[in-house]
């Protein structure tokens, strides 16, 4: 697996994520307990915070879905966090790698390593195997 180093634009975006979190965070009933950033590839940076509930959102599909909503298709880096958890830094469950895979196949994701060091990596390295629609001929 490939490590890229973090660069001031991934920093920026763990902050952005931090701050959606902190404007949102509901302790209490758990609605809203993880934040997102998200760089495209021109440039701009979405954000977003999980919906819990019986069916709940990730942040990742709340993010990823605003920024389709707006009109992007080019994916960059993205980064989920959670004010608790040491370095905030957390990685995307199966479901959000799944979906990251199939939106954007090369984007990188800001996670935790496991010698405990923030690092981006290809989101095809954390979904080895992956499932992948069969084309019909």
């Amino acid at each position: 697996m490939k490590k890229y180093p973090l660069n001031e634009t991934d920093k920026k975006l763990i902050k952005i994520a931090l701050e959606v979190l902190e404007k949102n965070f509901d302790d209490g009933v758990y609605n809203h307990t993880v934040g997102c950033a998200l760089l495209c590839k021109n440039g701009k940076i979405y954000s977003g915070v999980n919906c819990d509930g019986i069916h709940g959102s990730c942040a990742e599909y709340i993010t990823i879905g605003t920024a389709i909503s707006a009109g992007e298709r080019e994916f960059d880096t993205i980064v989920s966090v959670h004010d608790k958890k040491p370095d905030y830094v957390i990685s995307p469950c199966g479901n959000c790698r799944q979906m990251l895979f199939d939106y954007c196949p090369d984007i990188k994701v800001i996670v935790k390593d496991d010698d405990g060091e923030i690092v981006k990596v290809a989101v095809c390295d954390l979904l080895p195997f992956a499932w992948q629609p069969v084309i019909c001929q």
